[in-house]
């Protein structure tokens, strides 16, 4: 059988040898065996491990497609996140002063979505399978916090009171201040019958809300998350980090840039990670599209003595970015934007030479061009820390600091 050297990873954590040919689970410079099958490389066998080969936690990770990198040692991993950010910005040739990586541990995901279907003998639960819909029950996990794995007999639960034997359903659950806030999507259309044997399961699990679709079928208490010292209950589905390590490494990072800030502006503030950890020493004005997500923000900010003014306003920043005469009354601002950056926003940010930003991104490849932007117009990339929330995956997070350039 051929044998192939591994050269590099790819963005998913795949190793890639010549051809390109793609073979999961394998690290740089590891000799493999394998057959070829289109770009991919199935039957992999590994013939000369890497040095930073380690053994898989977790007993279902061949086979579960929740994780990717499980095989890899905790300072590889580090280091191969921050390089991942530091190709990406050295492609529009920047460079940058990286503080140390922030790692979320073990077994502190907060948030989670299983899949769920019934079966002859009830339900099973769990993740999809590595690329594939076949669901993979799991009795352990080395990502997700304990009260998120108690939440499987609950999935269970669900589509059997809810799934048809054809499809499954989605069950998202993230862990609140009062217990655990629920969001099932795919299931049953609503009818009285499913009303009372929903609400029967919201008792037992003891949930805090539980939502079928986009209607709340039990609310026993508020789903509560703290920022700073507000109390906020987010609508059902709404973005949360998914850490609350990973949360408070962000928020600490913006705090320090925000140093010395009267007035900052948030975009995509979201519920108001920022804004409202923020407002404890600034004025805040928060900039979101979603009019629910606001909603939740001003009344955590209503609900909490000894802040700082904190306005809001519903605004689509993709298609209606802030423009300079609207954002000179700032001196910082926190951006936040979903994976595709925020490019239209940035331009009018250039354009009005706010002193200080953070920005906070989920994809290094659209802040790295954002980034670029900024350089040439007039900012300098302070520093930046790369946040790793989800571990055992490609995914990688950051904070940087922008400044205006001196003179």
């Amino acid at each position: 059988m051929t044998e192939y050297t591994i050269n590099r990873l790819g963005h998913l954590g795949d190793g890639i040898a010549d051809g390109p040919l793609y073979a999961p689970q394998t690290l740089p410079g590891e000799v493999i065996t394998g057959i070829p099958e289109g770009e991919a490389l199935r039957d992999v066998k590994i013939i000369t491990p890497s040095p930073d080969r380690v053994r898989p936690p977790c007993r279902h990770f061949r086979a579960c497609g929740g994780c990717q990198m499980q095989h890899a040692s905790d300072g590889f991993l580090a280091q191969w996140k921050i390089d991942i950010v530091k190709a990406a910005l050295a492609a529009h040739g920047i460079e940058a002063e990286f503080l140390p990586i922030a790692i979320s541990p073990p077994r502190s995901r907060r948030r989670a979505t299983f899949t769920a279907r019934r079966s002859k003998k009830g339900a099973m639960a769990g993740f999809h399978a590595r690329g594939s819909n076949v669901i993979v029950e799991i009795c352990e996990c080395h990502l997700l916090h304990p009260g998120l794995m108690a939440a499987l007999p609950l999935a269970k639960d669900l589509a059997i009171a809810g799934a048809s034997r054809k499809h499954p359903i989605d069950v998202a659950v993230t862990i609140s201040d009062n217990g655990l806030d629920v969001l099932a999507s795919g299931g049953k259309p609503l009818d009285g019958p499913l009303r009372i044997a929903l609400a029967a399961q919201a008792e037992k699990h003891r949930l805090a809300r539980l939502c079928w679709e986009d209607e709340v079928v039990s609310y026993r208490a508020a789903p509560e998350q703290i920022f700073g010292t507000a109390r906020v209950t987010p609508p059902p589905g709404s973005f949360l980090q998914a850490t609350l390590e990973g949360q408070t490494a962000l928020q600490a990072d913006v705090k320090r840039i925000m140093t010395g800030a009267k007035h900052v502006v948030d975009l995509y503030a979201g519920c108001g990670t920022f804004a409202l950890d923020l407002a404890q020493h600034s004025a805040v004005h928060a900039v979101e599209g979603s009019a629910a997500m606001m909603a939740a923000l001003d009344a955590g900010w209503r609900n909490t003595q000894r802040l700082k003014p904190v306005t809001h306003e519903v605004r689509d920043l993709h298609q209606n970015p802030l423009l300079p005469d609207e954002l000179v009354k700032y001196d910082a601002v926190v951006i936040d934007p979903p994976r595709v950056g925020a490019e239209a926003q940035i331009a009018q940010i250039c354009a009005a030479q706010i002193p200080k930003i953070a920005y906070v991104s989920c994809h290094p490849t659209s802040f790295a061009r954002d980034a670029k932007t900024l350089v040439e117009g007039g900012y300098r990339l302070e520093h930046l820390r790369v946040v790793d929330q989800f571990r055992w995956s490609a995914h990688v997070e950051l904070v940087a600091n922008f400044c205006i350039t001196s003179g």
